[in-house]
């Protein structure tokens, strides 16, 4: 299967320097919300891999990945995934916001969608989500993939 490719047009440019300065600081990966599951899966005892590439989807990573039992576990920013509760619209550059944020939701779905059809088990969640109630999740879907 070939890599979909989701097109977001080039960005009309930030409405300041300080703006620009504080998008660009944001971290694609190890984020303190995925630091925190991390944290929390690995004082359980449980072992994964990080950022590990999507088969048949190179460009794209899974933020925690079990390997074997295939789980791939992702921790979404809710500004850049559209959170609904916690999610915000930028009133600068809107249109240009809207159609990143949609394009954004469409890759989401369409990697699970993926993974799905290659017999992964896909969990997600949001950064304001508990870690421990996460990482709890997260081991029951480990023992009932282990137990099949």
């Amino acid at each position: 299967m070939s890599e979909r490719t989701f097109h977001v047009p080039d960005h009309p440019g930030s409405s300041s320097a300080v703006v620009s300065r504080r998008m660009s600081a944001a971290r694609r990966r190890d984020t303190a919300a995925e630091l925190a599951l991390r944290r929390e899966l690995h004082r359980r005892g449980l072992r994964y891999r990080v950022a590990l590439k999507v088969p048949g989807r190179p460009s794209r990573s899974i933020d925690i990945a079990f390997t074997r039992p295939r789980l791939a576990v992702f921790v979404d920013g809710c500004f850049w995934h559209g959170c609904t509760e916690h999610g915000t619209e930028p009133r600068s550059n809107a249109q240009w916001w809207q159609t990143k944020l949609e394009v954004n939701k469409a890759r989401d779905t369409d990697t699970t969608e993926h993974l799905e059809s290659l017999g992964w088990v896909v969990l997600r969640f949001w950064e304001h989500e508990d870690p421990a109630s996460a990482a709890a999740a997260v081991a029951a879907v480990l023992a009932a993939r282990r137990a099949e």
